[in-house]
């Protein structure tokens, strides 16, 4: 579904934003305030921000774990403030300061998340449930990794979704990766995709690192769940160019990833730098606009760090800690 230039624009804006809170990210972990741990988006941000450009408020969403989802929140239109709070143990958190991490926004759409791969697919097919049972037109947009697809319940929960045309979006963030394991060693088939066919869901593959085609294919996804069509597998092919988490190692099996190939990706194949270019040429925009775009992004992340930094940190009483502990 092509993008007029409003939407192109809104998707630029939305992925300088999100590189610029990936970077916040950054800054906070190798300052020692971040109090949990951190995978970081690098190059891989452009699907996060098609996830979030279009969908309604009361749109259900499922945030990927890369960047923690920043750049699906900020796109959607999530005040992420509380949500960087909680990465660094603030009473100000989204949940405290309590769970390093998770973050929860119902007024968003976003009802918790979890830490445990694929934990996402059940709760999907029950937001989805929900909104076919209700007989609304909500679309619950289901982000996850190509790792998540070796989880039986994501296979039980497209199986589920087929069966009863559920309003779900399938959105495969593929980085061709799964922590230290190459995908091609993990899955017979050359696109994780194909699991589609099987349960005769329509899919599409993308190049991730281009956003304006993820910006189509998230287009095209929503309104044909929105529809009434059922659930649809969009699958972009994006690029993990450093680390799985900050800190740990970079290898694929046994053996160290070639940092020169992180080095070309980094270079040629970072979305901002791609989707700038192309935005000059087309007369979009002007060098002052992506500029301003910029100095904004820096802007609003300046103020999100300050609101953390006030912010007093989390010092649960015990009796409190004990309260949502039910065994042992």
């Amino acid at each position: 579904m092509p993008l007029n230039n409003e939407q192109k624009l809104r998707l630029l804006a939305n992925l300088t934003r999100a590189v610029a809170a990936d970077q916040l990210m950054m800054r906070l972990i190798r300052s020692g305030k971040m109090v949990g741990f951190y995978h970081e988006g690098g190059v891989a941000m452009a699907p996060g921000v098609a996830a979030g450009s279009f969908l309604r408020k009361d749109d259900p969403f499922l945030p990927h774990y890369r960047a923690h989802g920043v750049a699906h929140m900020l796109s959607k239109g999530v005040d992420i403030r509380s949500y960087v709070a909680e990465h660094t143990g603030r009473e100000t958190g989204c949940c405290k300061g309590r769970s390093s991490f998770h973050a929860s926004y119902p007024g968003a759409g976003l009802y918790g998340s979890s830490g445990n791969i694929g934990a996402n697919f059940p709760t999907a097919v029950g937001l989805g449930f929900a909104s076919k049972y209700r007989k609304t037109d909500r679309v619950v947009m289901n982000c996850s990794g190509d790792g998540s697809y070796g989880e039986g319940r994501a296979h039980e929960g497209m199986l589920m979704a087929a069966n009863w045309k559920l309003p779900i979006v399938f959105w495969c963030e593929n980085n061709g990766i799964s922590q230290h394991a190459a995908m091609s060693e993990l899955f017979p088939a050359e696109r994780i995709s194909a699991l589609a066919a099987g349960f005769g869901i329509p899919a599409k593959v993308v190049d991730g690192q281009d956003l304006f085609a993820c910006g189509e294919a998230a287009l095209e996804a929503i309104a044909h769940v929105r529809a009434g069509k059922g659930p649809i597998f969009i699958e972009l092919l994006t690029l993990r160019s450093q680390e799985h988490s900050v800190g740990g190692l970079n290898y694929e099996g046994p053996a160290p990833r070639d940092p020169e190939l992180m080095a070309e990706w980094k270079r040629t194949r970072d979305p901002l730098k791609l989707v700038v270019a192309r935005a000059l040429a087309e007369g979009l925009c002007a060098e002052a606009d992506i500029d301003a775009m910029r100095a904004s992004a820096e802007t609003e992340m300046q103020d999100i760090e300050d609101f953390v930094d006030r912010s007093p940190k989390a010092t649960p009483p015990a009796d409190e800690l004990a309260r949502a502990v039910y065994a042992a």
